[in-house]
């Protein structure tokens, strides 16, 4: 076994502080609370961020390391069901195209929400309804996310919220890594 430094503080803080910014939004603060909207700013910012340092930021955070790739994502979901284990030390194909999902669909909620405060769209029941659907969207993300990591954890052997944590992924070492 092998410890490889991957996530770096910023990203984790990243992670862990949109975890609590959306739990909040989507399960505790009133939908109609100023609390609830500025929460949604923090969000925006906090995603905001997120794409910057996916520009600039460690190696692992960068966008380049773990670009879109239906290709990727099919042969990550074959290995799953041939029993193959690959291992990632960044993000798997499937992961990053989770990424990118939660990226646009957190941007779109935070834009749907901002228009219903404006006079254009206040009382637009579609521009509601939009808001709405994405939030049922990200929310089943998260989930189908929580769910990928715990069994990817399971199939792989590599403890990823652990990692995520603590920012090392311990690695087996006799087995192939990308």
């Amino acid at each position: 076994m092998s410890d490889i430094k991957v996530w770096d503080p910023l990203i984790r803080i990243f992670h862990w502080s949109l975890v609590v910014g959306f739990a909040a939004n989507a399960l505790v603060i009133d939908d109609e609370s100023k609390w609830h909207i500025w929460v949604g700013y923090a969000i925006v910012g906090l995603v905001g961020f997120r794409v910057f340092w996916g520009l600039v930021g460690t190696r692992h955070a960068r966008f380049r390391d773990f670009p879109p790739s239906v290709s990727g994502a099919l042969g990550q979901v074959q290995d799953m069901a041939t029993g193959r284990v690959r291992r990632h030390v960044g993000h798997t194909p499937l992961g990053a195209l989770m990424i990118y999902n939660l990226i646009v669909t957190l941007l779109l909620i935070g834009a749907s929400g901002y228009a219903m405060t404006t006079n254009l769209f206040w009382g637009v029941e579609w521009v509601e309804e939009v808001h709405e659907v994405l939030v049922s969207w990200a929310e089943f993300s998260v989930v189908l996310h929580i769910a990928a990591v715990l069994y990817e954890s399971r199939r792989t052997g590599i403890n990823l919220p652990r990692s995520m944590v603590t920012g090392t992924k311990t690695m087996p070492a006799d087995l192939s890594r990308s």
